[in-house]
């Protein structure tokens, strides 16, 4: 099984990245991989790298290949941003072991997953090692765009860029049916309601939770029927994400907080423990603020899926009012669609579709969820 059945829907870009591996001459020292949210941008850049580690230029099967995939490799660093932003810190530590000759593999591979969250500093530090880099080393970005709001222009006039595309449904499915062992009838709808992100497609498939919180959503349009349904779906929307958040996190906070006690010396005797435990304040306010902004990121990303989910409905009911020949973002909510255009004029439905998408630009701006969140229902109440 090669490195690339794990990028869904993109024979375009496989192509193109399959022969720069095998070709050092198609070879270039930055890349730059664009596409919606789901399009697998980060998956295409993991396969890359072990297609360049790999001695057969992305077998699948060899050890390069495996740890790659996996994570380990000793010469692939993912930077995954767990928080709000990647800082300056991180960036300079990450340029200075890029810098390094690779250890095992052939190059010294550094894959950056949203490098939209770059800071203005942490895009200075990338954009001096990218301009100058060292001879084995490769850059592997992903983000949204190559627009000046995602990536820096003289970070993307540096990098061969890789556009993706949002991956059919069919081959969502077909991933789902195929790789994951999900039935057939269950693929299908999942990939006919993921809006073409096979995360997404694979979470509703696998999980109770994810299809409720779905449900949840898609009731709130027909739901609203004055300011007390306003103030409580508002209610239901934040607190759904803020559980979300807590599942996903709540663990892993735990683990880190006992693994930094136990270094920190809880639990010892001896001479080292007490100056140890004078230093473990300053850690756990690190630990603290890293923790406070994975969960805020959680958070937001929960709430942000919910928001598409309501612009795809909204999307569809404009489509429906229209007459428009377009696929239906949600087609089992397809008689609540034809329901709501029956009742709504299109200049309202795309107020409405606007509020949405709205609330998703405040979130970004750090606008208190609650204030974005109820000023946006309000609107979606009174279709004005």
């Amino acid at each position: 099984m090669s490195v690339w059945t794990e990028v869904v829907g993109q024979d375009r870009a496989v192509a193109e990245l399959s022969a720069a591996a095998t070709d050092p001459t198609a070879m270039t020292h930055a890349w730059l991989f664009t596409g919606p949210p789901g399009s697998g941008r980060s998956v295409a850049a993991r396969a890359f790298a072990a297609a360049l580690q790999c001695p057969y230029n992305g077998c699948g099967q060899c050890q390069a290949c495996r740890t790659v995939m996996a994570g380990t490799h000793s010469d692939v660093r993912e930077v995954v941003p767990e928080g709000l932003s990647i800082s300056v810190s991180e960036m300079r530590a990450l340029v200075q072991i890029a810098a390094r000759r690779p250890s095992s593999g052939r190059w010294q591979i550094v894959v950056i997953a949203d490098a939209d969250r770059l800071t203005e500093g942490a895009s200075n530090a990338l954009l001096k090692a990218v301009e100058e880099p060292s001879e084995r080393t490769v850059f592997l970005l992903c983000a949204p765009s190559d627009h000046p709001d995602d990536v820096p222009v003289t970070i993307r006039s540096r990098c061969r860029l890789v556009p993706l595309r949002t991956p059919p449904p069919d081959a969502i499915a077909d991933v789902l049916a195929s790789r994951d062992g999900i039935d057939p009838e269950t693929a299908a709808w999942a990939a006919s309601v993921c809006g073409g992100h096979v995360g997404r497609a694979r979470r509703l498939a696998r999980d109770d939770d994810a299809r409720r919180r779905r449900e949840q959503v898609l009731r709130i349009p027909l739901s609203l029927r004055g300011f007390g349904e306003v103030f409580a779906a508002a209610d239901d929307l934040i607190g759904s994400a803020e559980a979300e958040a807590v599942d996903m996190t709540g663990s892993r906070n735990q683990a880190e907080r006992e693994a930094l006690a136990t270094a920190m010396g809880a639990g010892g005797t001896g001479k080292g423990v007490a100056a140890a435990q004078r230093g473990a304040k300053a850690a756990e306010r690190e630990l603290e603020r890293k923790q406070k902004s994975r969960a805020t990121r959680t958070q937001r990303d929960a709430l942000d899926r919910a928001l598409v989910d309501l612009a795809g409905f909204y999307r569809d009911v404009l489509a429906v009012r229209v007459g428009a020949s377009v696929a239906a973002t949600h087609p089992d909510r397809a008689a609540d669609a034809q329901r709501a255009a029956s009742s709504w004029t299109p200049e309202s439905t795309l107020i409405r579709l606007e509020a949405v998408l709205g609330c998703r630009e405040a979130l970004e701006s750090n606008v208190k969820p609650r204030i974005a969140v109820e000023a946006m229902l309000t609107v979606l109440y009174r279709g004005a």
